[in-house]
């Protein structure tokens, strides 16, 4: 009895002072679901086509109480009229200036229309052809959010882009009932007006973009 705790007292202090060592080699598969694969998500586009409209997931900002354009939304603007060239189905865009019931409500009137050409002057000047733009505004006729709050205010004070005539395609396709593939039978192209394309004040249609460049949309404010 003596005997046995003695050996088992030595392995202990055996395995206190060196290395355990194992004879011979052997390979031992690993198995588990290995870590996903970290995808980073691309950010939302700020700039898409949807139904009639060019969705703009951001704002168009101006000076105060002015129609000047600032610095900070030139790269956005440039986003549309790159949406714009890349859709060429799209054959007239109505640019609609918006405000709050803050003010006077003719002078709300007057600025949301002048911000909406000064928006249609840029894009005139960086590639977009004038006679596919128009110009209109509403004042505060059109909110969007309560005008009661500062921040339903700042939501109403924005530009918006209305489809009003866009090239659609319609097209009549066969299927291979052996293969599946399909094949185009007739097509058919018709312009289409957004229901409201007509409604609203007086509408301005850009110049050609050879005329004088337009101090409202570059001017740098304070």
């Amino acid at each position: 009895m003596i005997r046995t705790w003695l050996v088992v007292a030595t392995i202990g202090l055996c395995s206190c002072s060196s290395p355990v060592v194992f004879q011979g080699e052997s390979t031992l598969p690993v198995t588990g679901t290995p870590p996903a694969r970290v995808v980073e998500a691309r950010p939302p586009p700020r700039v898409e086509v949807r139904d009639n409209k060019i969705e703009i997931h951001d704002k168009i900002q101006f000076d105060f109480d002015k129609a000047t354009i600032k610095d900070v939304s030139f790269g956005l603007i440039n986003e549309i009229a790159s949406v714009i060239a890349k859709n060429p189905q799209i054959k007239r865009i109505r640019i609609e200036g918006h405000a709050s019931s803050e003010g006077n409500p003719a002078h709300n009137r007057t600025l949301s229309d002048e911000r909406a050409r000064s928006v249609m002057t840029y894009l005139t000047e960086h590639g977009i052809a004038p006679a596919e733009l128009v110009a209109v505004g509403y004042g505060a006729d059109r909110p969007i959010a309560d005008n009661a709050s500062e921040d339903g205010r700042e939501k109403n004070r924005r530009v918006e882009f209305l489809i009003v005539e866009q090239d659609v395609t319609h097209k009549k396709v066969e299927v291979d009932a052996q293969t599946g593939a399909e094949k185009v039978v007739e097509e058919k192209h018709e312009l289409v007006r957004a229901p409201d394309a007509d409604a609203g004040a007086a509408q301005h249609a850009a110049k050609p973009a050879g005329n004088a460049r337009s101090t409202t949309a570059h001017k740098k404010g304070s």
